[in-house]
């Protein structure tokens, strides 16, 4: 038999980007222990329309910990306390009886708030627009082997695309800044022989980009590095700084 768990629940309410947010507050009562947090949120909201209130709005889509939409700061961090693991992957046994819970939107400039705790991530679109991509014809498919790469570019650049584009690396950032976010999107081209022709000029496309819609430099505090529950290394940043600087010294 699952054990349950009672606790405060204190989610930020903000009807826009420009409106003055605040908390709420509310008892949560017996809540199971292998309930999700997002499930969780479901009975809060429930119990809201019973109420005759207006439900808490938050971000999700696939609550299997693929998609990135589940952008919730909890406790302090961004998806929760549990590493390497995104909001729909945390569950309540985490908690415990008479546990404080504070849940917030993700805090950048770059992330205008839509109302409660979802917000705009149309920046890293539009990053990804400038140049997370490879230009190529289409038709048939080739076959898989028929470029050869070696075995350990190819995982680095699997581990490298294992990004799902959340923002938790914002979120962390003091400086609020996407650089791991970037150089992960970066890195899984530059280290496959389809993304080498495009390189220079994907690197200062992004970088550019991602200057331009407001986010925050790297400082190598590692906190993006952290939080992220994809597990994306540094070593990624450093990358992309290299084919940043080979690009400009191209130039």
């Amino acid at each position: 038999m699952a054990k349950t768990v009672s606790f405060t629940l204190k989610y930020w309410r903000q009807n826009g980007p420009q409106a003055k947010g605040h908390f709420d507050t509310r008892e949560m009562k017996n809540i199971p222990d292998d309930t999700s947090f997002l499930e969780m949120l479901d009975i809060l909201n429930e119990e809201l329309i019973n109420d005759g209130q207006e439900p808490f709005v938050f971000d999700h889509d696939c609550r299997e910990g693929i998609c990135g939409m589940c952008s919730l700061y909890i406790n302090g961090h961004p998806h929760g306390p549990a590493t390497g693991a995104t909001t729909c992957q945390l569950y309540m046994r985490r908690f415990n009886d008479g546990d404080v819970i504070t849940v917030e939107p993700w805090r950048s400039a770059a992330f205008p708030v839509i109302k409660d705790c979802m917000v705009d991530r149309t920046a890293f679109d539009s990053i990804m627009q400038a140049g997370g991509y490879t230009t190529v014809r289409t038709g048939q498919a080739q076959d898989a082997n028929a470029i050869l790469i070696p075995k350990q570019d190819a995982d680095e650049a699997m581990d490298c695309a294992s990004c799902i584009g959340c923002g938790a690396c914002v979120a962390a950032c003091k400086n609020g800044s996407a650089m791991l976010f970037v150089s992960s999107k970066v890195s899984q081209l530059a280290l496959l022989p389809q993304g080498k022709p495009e390189a220079a000029k994907r690197a200062k496309a992004m970088i550019a980009k991602m200057e331009e819609v407001g986010f925050g430099n790297c400082t190598n505090t590692r906190a993006c590095e952290a939080e992220c529950p994809k597990n994306e290394s540094i070593a990624n940043i450093a990358r992309l700084n290299r084919e940043f600087i080979k690009a400009k010294l191209a130039d």
